[in-house]
């Protein structure tokens, strides 16, 4: 049988899982009501310890593969079929909340606690997973965990990676003791979800509980130097200025209206900007700043990035000034797979919540899965779409409702055993 969303009946225990994230936001706990839980830090192992705990009460086996990716499973009727796979991280911002990623770890396992609960019993085998380094904090790549299990760069790399006191990710998994044997890669998926606070206001805005996120959007990330001449703010004529940053606002202006070109997924943004000397009575020679594009389909993210490239040469020609744009980072749009949309909707209808589909605008571990398995994603409200601070804040209704979506989108991709 496999029916998931239609008993309705079955839903977690929504004060446990609640508490279960207020006992883990206190490893790492800051005195605004947030949690500073860096990846690969005392304070990591004890929140993966804890997490760990919990999984071996629920009677779940545990993997470790050798970027420290953690995986709890609970056996099905087939142990041969690949498991039904959730999660998300358990590091944090510097500045972070109680709820970004360790929502998706903790609603796993209590999927599992409610199974066990019911002694319901699944044909695949169901597993919680918690990758390593999702934030980047400390280490880049981000979503570091993932992405060597995906394949997107090497262990190698990522093992060599260093934080700003040269501590290497291989030591620092060696030393608290998660450096696993496993291969990352290796370990089979039939499925990913991954439910997660939106980081965003629409959810709250619109007054829907539970959005079907289709897929996420992609981003081109670049450098920009525009390159002009200093001079004394006060002798230098206007029309004999060579002043790097005019023309770098003009290019700045260019990014956002380029986002409002391609509606309703445009996304534009210079959020780091570099100005040489820097002084007050000195014509700025060179400015140095981040563009950020984004769009859910590589069509209208391929146009913004077109457009952003004519709009920068045709500037440098009438200025006369040089301009250059490095591409640093490229992520393509990543849509979900439909019977993953399906299930998470469907769950959510069969269990009377309000429902609408989503997008999302931040990168997730399910990115890099769903280049592995089928993938999908569930989202609630967070309180004024705050993310990435500690004042991050979610409804414990919210919480439940969505951990009860993921249950059903599961045990819709599990079977449950008649």
């Amino acid at each position: 049988m496999s029916q998931g969303a239609a008993d309705e009946r079955l839903v977690v225990n929504g004060s446990r899982l609640w508490n279960s994230l207020m006992e883990l936001a206190k490893i790492g706990g800051t005195p605004k009501g947030g949690v500073c839980r860096l990846a690969l830090t005392d304070l990591d192992r004890q929140g993966r310890d804890l997490v760990v705990s919990w999984a071996r009460e629920a009677g779940l086996q545990v993997k470790t593969d050798k970027i420290g990716n953690v995986f709890l499973r609970r056996e099905g009727r087939d142990p041969t079929r690949p498991p039904i796979v959730c999660g998300s991280h358990i590091d944090t911002q510097p500045t972070g909340g109680k709820f970004d990623g360790n929502y998706g770890v903790l609603a796993g396992l209590e999927v599992v606690r409610t199974l066990n609960d019911r002694n319901i019993q699944t044909e695949a085998p169901i597993e919680v997973a918690f990758w390593t380094n999702e934030e980047g904090s400390r280490f880049v790549p981000v979503m570091m965990g993932s992405g060597v299990f995906a394949g997107a760069f090497s262990l190698e790399t990522a093992y060599a990676a260093k934080d700003i006191a040269g501590k290497t990710v291989a030591e620092e998994l060696a030393r608290i003791g998660y450096m696993g044997e496993e291969e990352p890669g290796s370990h089979p998926i039939g499925a990913y979800f991954e439910a997660h606070i939106e980081q965003g206001p629409v959810l709250e805005n619109a007054g829907i509980t539970i959005g079907v996120v289709t897929g996420v959007l992609g981003l081109r990330w670049y450098d920009c130097v525009v390159t002009g001449m200093e001079a004394h703010a006060g002798p230098t004529p206007m029309a004999l200025r060579k002043d790097a940053l005019q023309v770098a606002t003009r290019i700045m202006q260019e990014t956002v209206a380029i986002a409002h070109r391609y509606p309703p997924y445009g996304r534009g943004t210079v959020g780091f900007v570099q100005v040489f000397p820097n002084s007050r009575n000195v014509i700025p020679g060179q400015v140095k700043f981040s563009i950020d594009l984004r769009n859910v389909d590589v069509e209208r993210l391929d146009a913004m990035d077109r457009d952003i490239r004519t709009f920068i040469e045709r500037t440098s020609q009438e200025t006369g000034l040089p301009i250059s744009l490095e591409q640093v980072s490229y992520f393509p749009p990543c849509p979900f797979e439909e019977s993953c949309i399906e299930a998470v909707r469907k769950s959510a209808e069969a269990l009377g919540y309000s429902v609408m589909d989503a997008v999302s605008g931040a990168g997730h571990d399910a990115v890099y899965m769903a280049r592995l398995a089928p993938a999908g994603m569930i989202f609630i409200p967070c309180k004024d779409g705050i993310s990435h601070n500690e004042i991050e804040d979610a409804k414990p209704e919210h919480i439940e409702a969505g951990c009860n979506v993921l249950l059903h989108a599961m045990l819709d991709r599990a079977g449950v055993v008649c």
